[in-house]
């Protein structure tokens, strides 16, 4: 037998041992943007990083104001305008910083919830993020959503 043969029939054989173990398995996946969209938390982060830089905000709108009454009066605003824009810069910086720390947290959260749910419901794999296509009937999503404290949506 030559070479070929051999490795197209060891291939035939790993692909029928694949689907029939394929074939038994309990495969699930979760929406991503969905999750994020409905999932509790993600409002509460919102609601938390609003109210943490909120103050600095304000600060920026009213040395948005004054540089452009000094403007309006024709003074020079040029220094005010680069304290201005440092600080905006250092705020932009520090929310995202921020929002990376809370979605890592949530991430956490997220993972632990799908793998009791998974390990509770006998799932032997469960898809996260990549989906380019999948069955309505293996999303768990909704499940998901109701472990985190969310109503579950309409798709």
């Amino acid at each position: 037998m030559n070479q070929f043969l051999k490795t197209l029939l060891a291939a035939s054989l790993a692909l029928s041992v694949f689907s029939a173990t394929a074939a038994d398995m309990k495969v699930g996946f979760v929406n991503v943007d969905r999750l994020l969209k409905n999932a509790p938390q993600t409002a509460e982060v919102g609601k938390k990083l609003e109210k943490e830089f909120s103050p600095r905000a304000a600060e920026l709108d009213r040395l948005k104001k004054q540089i452009s009454d000094q403007e309006t009066a024709g003074k020079d605003a040029s220094s005010l305008r680069l304290d201005f824009e440092r600080k905006q810069r250092e705020l932009n910086e520090d929310i995202n910083i921020r929002k990376s720390e809370e979605l890592a947290t949530l991430q956490d959260r997220i993972n632990k919830t799908i793998n009791t749910i998974a390990e509770s419901e006998g799932y032997d794999l469960v898809v996260y993020s990549g989906i380019v296509y999948a069955n309505k009937r293996t999303d768990i999503t909704d499940k998901v959503l109701k472990s985190l404290g969310a109503a579950p949506s309409s798709k």
